[in-house]
């Protein structure tokens, strides 16, 4: 009797509860298994580096947290190279432009570019040109390149930075935020050359405009931002 009943405890701990599904004849593990996967699921989330672990709620808010939330957050490489913290320009209204140096437009911005670069950079603005060769490779050259044309035939005194993409996977974080806070009509890709953003003196993106809006008709929207009035 006594070998009996140290079997029977044997069998009644080693077993496992079974549950038979009620439309069809298998059996599922499932109940049994649950304790399992949900500590499997426990153990996938983040911890912190206190040990304590991380809801999915607070993960998420600190992957918002760390986004961007101006341009003073971004950092860009100059034309020769080195790094430009872009939270320099705090307190100044910018104007952001793709240029290039052999488009149809380049002439009429360029000219004009520098026309409101000269009239207004006492009063707290400044244009940051960013050359690229996604549209028609029409800046083909080197930086040294873009730069001796610009300065030398249109005057530019404004800083020229390093050659980037606009669009695409591998398009510059800077330009990536700038489309993503300011859409275009037809989604939020950079169309072509010349494309601007207008930046208050917050470091917020204000206002976009299209390739062919000569630089000089967004004066009005600029001295708005200065407070500029003659």
């Amino acid at each position: 009797m006594l070998r009996s009943s140290s079997r029977l405890l044997y069998i009644t701990r080693r077993t496992i509860p079974l549950i038979r599904n009620s439309s069809s004849s298998s059996i599922s593990l499932f109940d049994s298994a649950k304790p399992f996967l949900d500590s499997h699921r426990t153990r996938s989330l983040p911890f912190s580096t206190t040990g304590g672990q991380i809801s999915r709620s607070e993960h998420s808010m600190a992957a918002t947290s760390s986004a961007p939330k101006s341009i003073y957050d971004f950092t860009v490489k100059d034309a020769k190279g080195s790094d430009v913290d872009l939270s320099t320009y705090k307190g100044k209204v910018l104007l952001i432009v793709n240029v290039a140096s052999q488009c149809g437009l380049t002439n009429s911005n360029y000219t004009e570019l520098a026309q409101l670069y000269q009239k207004y950079k006492d009063h707290g603005f400044e244009i940051l040109a960013f050359p690229c060769n996604q549209f028609g490779n029409q800046e083909p050259g080197s930086n040294e390149e873009i730069v001796a044309f610009a300065c030398t035939r249109f005057k530019a005194e404004y800083p020229i930075f390093d050659k980037v993409d606009v669009n695409g996977d591998k398009a510059a974080p800077i330009y990536k935020f700038l489309r993503s806070s300011k859409g275009g009509l037809f989604g939020d890709g950079i169309k072509w050359n010349f494309a601007k953003f207008l930046i208050d003196k917050e470091g917020n993106v204000v206002d976009r405009y299209a390739p062919t809006t000569s630089p000089l008709s967004i004066e009005k929207d600029l001295k708005k931002l200065l407070g500029v009035s003659a």
